[in-house]
């Protein structure tokens, strides 16, 4: 299985993004938090004693290329292995060979995608890790705390990767047009320049892909020009950076909770469209906004829920495109109606009551007095609220009475808290 080790050397007509793959630490763009003079992850690559670690972060901003420059810091054998192809054979394969000593070398695997790892494939990476047999990285997308085990995790140094920043897009975009071609003077307006770092989205590979397409498309007698108008007709359509199935789901609707429960509609609605846009469930959507409205707005105006749940039904039964219409209006109603998480509270400490408090029994005249129950006295002496002045009389509804419910000055909830008040002063009394 030595081809598994082979350095495969490519030619000049490698796409622009690996030929421009950084060969060292000075080459680099981005990600200064861990690679920056003096930084943790800068100093041990340099001595070259890196140890078993895990890469994470969106795609195209260096994960691999770093790799690649760690496996020539620490002089090892290595082998790349991307987890969506590899299965537990090619595994074994590698850790035997590693623990043989082939060549003399230690043994640096690159493990691209490990998050499609599942756990009886991870299980078999751990004693060869844990020994020091292999040294592994792991690249992935996703968040490893969701993906990876425990005890894998535990042997790992964890890095996380960012999205490129404009000004490292920018030296990228310098760098690929002082370096990438060779023999051709290339020019990009900076109308275009700016256009290109936008639709990049913090996406290295992305940008130098794009630019590549400009530059092979307006090619003539040794010079190339790149306008704005040539880069729309290259991309089309900008996409967006989601996944119904990664994390970046979960993360979208997080900020848009957040958003409606801060009070921003403008941030609310970008959320929902990006979710849309990237093909989102709008049911998925819809539940988001439902338990937001009552979370998070309640009581303070208890039509959010109403109209939060209409919005529901209405999207079920209309689908895409029209239902964004009535998502958004449910969304911004959300965002902007006064807040309130009273009843959330309350629902959450009667809980706990329930689960660590004093067991309470059902008094005698709350109980169901129909069938049997009333030869036993259920229901007895229980006072009937309309019978009374303002439909409300003194009685006791639980034993050791505690406070679970104390509603906000927020909307409509300020008009309860004050029934609320005069209803417990007048229990007190």
């Amino acid at each position: 299985m030595e081809e598994l080790f082979k350095n495969r050397e490519g030619t000049e007509d490698r796409p622009l993004a690996a030929r421009l793959a950084p060969g060292s630490l000075d080459d680099f763009f981005g990600q200064e938090h861990l690679l920056g003079p003096g930084k943790f992850l800068r100093n041990v690559i340099e001595k070259g004693h890196m140890k078993s670690a895990l890469f994470y972060g969106p795609s195209g901003v260096g994960k691999t290329a770093l790799a690649g420059i760690i496996a020539s810091k620490i002089n090892a054998q290595v082998c790349n292995l991307n987890a969506a192809t590899a299965g537990v054979a090619d595994l074994k394969k590698v850790l035997e060979l590693s623990k043989s000593g082939f060549n003399a070398r230690k043994t640096l695997l690159i493990l691209d995608e490990m998050h499609h790892f599942n756990r009886t494939q991870q299980d078999v990476l751990l004693p060869a890790v844990e020994k020091g047999e292999v040294t592994l990285i792991g690249l992935t997308t996703e968040n490893p705390f969701f993906y990876i085990n425990k005890a894998l995790l535990s042997r790992f140094l964890i890095f996380e990767f960012k999205a490129h920043t404009e000004s490292s897009l920018s030296d990228i975009l310098a760098a690929a047009l002082k370096r990438g071609f060779p023999g051709l003077e290339v020019k990009i307006s900076e109308e275009a320049g700016k256009f290109l770092l936008l639709i990049a989205n913090g996406d290295a590979r992305r940008l130098l892909n794009i630019l590549e397409m400009g530059v092979i498309a307006s090619e003539k007698k040794g010079s190339a020009e790149i306008s704005v108008e040539l880069l729309k007709e290259i991309v089309q359509n900008r996409g967006v950076n989601y996944d119904r199935s990664s994390d970046s789901h979960y993360d979208h609707a997080s900020a848009l909770i957040k958003s409606m429960r801060g009070s921003d509609p403008d941030a609310a609605v970008y959320w929902l469209a990006r979710m849309l846009e990237g093909g989102e469930d709008p049911l998925f959507i819809a539940r988001r906004i439902l338990i937001c409205a009552s979370e998070d707005v309640g009581n303070a105006n208890p039509m959010a829920l109403v109209l939060a749940q209409s919005a529901f039904e209405a999207s079920r039964n209309i689908g895409m495109p029209e239902a964004r219409i009535i998502l958004s209006q449910a969304a911004v109603y959300v965002a902007v109606s006064p807040k309130s998480n009273a009843s959330y509270a309350a629902v959450n400490k009667a809980m706990q009551e329930v689960q660590n408090g004093p067991v309470r029994n059902v008094p005698l005249h709350l109980k169901d007095a129909t069938g049997d129950g009333k030869f036993f006295g259920d229901g007895k002496d229980y006072k009937y609220p309309h019978d009374f002045p303002n439909h409300y009389v003194k009685q006791e509804y639980m034993p050791d009475p505690a406070v679970f419910y104390e509603p906000s000055e927020q909307g409509f909830e300020a008009e309860i808290k004050k029934r609320m008040e005069r209803i417990r002063k007048e229990n007190r009394n």
